[in-house]
């Protein structure tokens, strides 16, 4: 909306034309992002439903009580701030509406006095990564004159043809994977929105200065993205309301994301890395988010459906194996899976992007 109202206010007040650089809206939606979380996010704590403990899990107690299903909150201020700053096409605005979506699924399990169950949780989530991978591969095939869609991959300069089924289904997965191992990261204050803001910042960074930019995108031979601007505004506004999130639930935490929070985030992320056009991507954002909780989604997918015992040792998620098994605080678990993560990211992005 601040896009389009700039070019009518261009002619009489010249500095509206600031409303119309990117680089300008990526600031006003990372600074009003969370400025607004950061204000009012503790407005809302008295009708946010609260947490009721976690079995089994070591920081049960001390979450206990505390308002959770904070995502209902700041997801809802990044879609308002989405509609307001950027100048959306036609798949930007169904990623965001799903990224509400999904947020809400999880709201309504965090509100829910009994658990929706993994099973009733997992199918949803399945019909929204499906809905979501075939608007997709509609949308972006459109942007091609041949109507194909082609994945770039390292240690190889040529693109790669992609079947539509193959396409449907990489997404499918991907984004599935995402919402849940996200979901399971949530559990040491910090500890989840921190990991997810360095794959935020990471894609932002990637579709603003790399895909987004015609000239460093052929440089690197990788696809250039016309809309890789508009969609680092939105990873950057996404990315100023959880650092507003954050700063309440830095620890020790005042508030909890819940499902709301994780899944969206979770959602968001896998939608970043394939409209990227390289699915492997996840592993530079998101490799501890995956390992932290997707080996225990292994783990109980084999015991519970093929009665194949592995990792009996670990306990997951890995950050409560961490705590319980090592003695790891709090703080030690966040700030070394931190620095794990940006670790993994600096490595990952330059052999993507410069061994091929």
């Amino acid at each position: 909306m601040l896009y389009h109202l700039a070019a009518l206010f261009m002619g009489s007040f010249g500095p509206a034309r600031l409303l119309q650089s990117y680089a300008v809206l990526i600031v006003v939606a990372l600074y009003l992002g969370f400025s607004l979380t950061v204000l009012f996010l503790p407005k809302f704590y008295k009708r946010l439903p609260h947490d009721r403990g976690r079995e089994f899990t070591p920081t049960a107690e001390a979450a206990k009580g505390k308002p959770t299903g904070a995502g209902v909150v700041f997801i809802s201020f990044f879609v308002l701030l989405v509609a307001l700053i950027v100048p959306l096409d036609g798949l930007q605005v169904c990623m965001v509406f799903l990224t509400w979506i999904t947020m809400l699924t999880g709201f309504l399990d965090d509100r829910s006095t009994k658990s929706w169950g993994e099973y009733l949780k997992g199918a949803l989530d399945l019909v929204i990564c499906l809905t979501s991978a075939f608007i997709l591969y509609y949308f972006l095939s459109k942007n091609n004159a041949d109507e194909k869609l082609y994945f770039w991959l390292p240690f190889t300069s040529k693109n790669i043809t992609i079947a539509p089924w193959l396409y449907i289904c990489i997404t499918t997965i991907m984004l599935w994977l995402s919402i849940n191992t996200t979901n399971c990261t949530d559990g040491v204050d910090g500890l989840s929105s921190t990991l997810v803001l360095i794959a935020l910042i990471t894609m932002g960074c990637i579709f603003y200065f790399i895909l987004g930019h015609k000239e460093i995108s052929s440089y690197l031979l990788v696809p250039h993205l016309t809309d890789g601007a508009t969609w680092a505004i939105m990873t950057f506004c996404l990315a100023g309301v959880l650092m507003g999130y954050l700063w309440h639930n830095a620890s020790p935490s005042s508030v909890l994301m819940g499902d709301a929070g994780s899944r969206a985030l979770g959602f968001f992320i896998g939608v970043c890395v394939m409209v990227s056009g390289n699915p492997l991507l996840i592993l530079a954002t998101s490799s501890i988010i995956f390992v932290n909780g997707g080996m225990g989604l292994i783990k109980v997918f084999l015991m519970r459906f093929f009665k194949i015992k592995v990792f009996q040792k670990i306990r997951f998620p890995l950050h409560d194996h961490m705590r319980h098994n090592h003695n790891w605080s709090p703080t030690q678990v966040l700030l070394k899976f931190m620095i794990m993560q940006i670790l993994i990211t600096i490595a990952l992005t330059g052999i993507f992007f410069k061994v091929r």
